[in-house]
């Protein structure tokens, strides 16, 4: 399996950390009958996502695609980490918005960044799996609920925050494997730099 392929693989990992549901959140809270905040909770992480991608692509082009990338799986990490510590709905609610924050860049820049290494002749394929994962995330989150429906009291602070584990690992890769877009190296005329990374991508000399 080519270098570009495995780069994919571990970059989609971001969107399949968007998938997490909150069903069952509103009896913790005992939300049923403040469905005003029962929607929030579910917003926060939309109106993240929302406010972050209108400048992450600026942002990207001044910084780079990995920075960005790290800081996608830190902001995971720790809204996992404060959902399941959460001790009110309005910690829950902040939670939710740094949730936001990591999917806005994850979905933003995972595209772009496959996109920017893949070869030509498999770029299509490997960009369907940012949509692939996605969906993943979204049927094992689904499986979590209903495998917690089935329990005396389900916990929905395990299901957020398991979150945390798999953001770890994405954390680990884009620090200690996802090498930088090569594209964005020539933008900033570091050739060889660029030439280093498409080497090691396309695991071959002559690039």
């Amino acid at each position: 399996m080519s270098g570009a392929v495995l780069v994919a693989i571990a970059a989609s990992i971001g969107n399949l950390l968007q998938g997490w549901d909150n069903a069952t959140i509103k009896k913790e809270f005992s939300l049923e009958t403040q469905p005003l905040i029962e929607g929030l909770i579910v917003a926060m992480s939309l109106i993240g996502a929302t406010v972050i991608t209108t400048f992450s692509g600026a942002v990207a082009d001044a910084v780079g695609r990995r920075p960005l990338l790290i800081a996608s799986s830190v902001l995971y990490f720790v809204s996992g980490l404060v959902m399941l510590w959460a001790p009110n709905v309005y910690v829950l609610l902040l939670a939710r918005l740094i949730d936001g924050f990591g999917i806005g860049l994850a979905v933003t820049l995972v595209p772009l960044y496959i996109s920017e290494t893949a070869p030509t002749d498999i770029r299509g394929l490997l960009n369907t799996l940012p949509q692939f994962s996605g969906s993943g995330g979204m049927f094992l989150s689904y499986c979590m609920v209903f495998t917690m429906s089935l329990m005396p009291q389900p916990d929905w602070r395990v299901m957020l925050g398991v979150l945390s584990i798999p953001s770890l690992m994405y954390f680990a890769l884009t620090v200690f494997y996802l090498p930088e877009s090569p594209r964005w190296l020539v933008s900033k005329g570091r050739m060889a730099e660029a030439k280093r990374v498409l080497q090691g991508l396309r695991g071959r000399e002559d690039v």
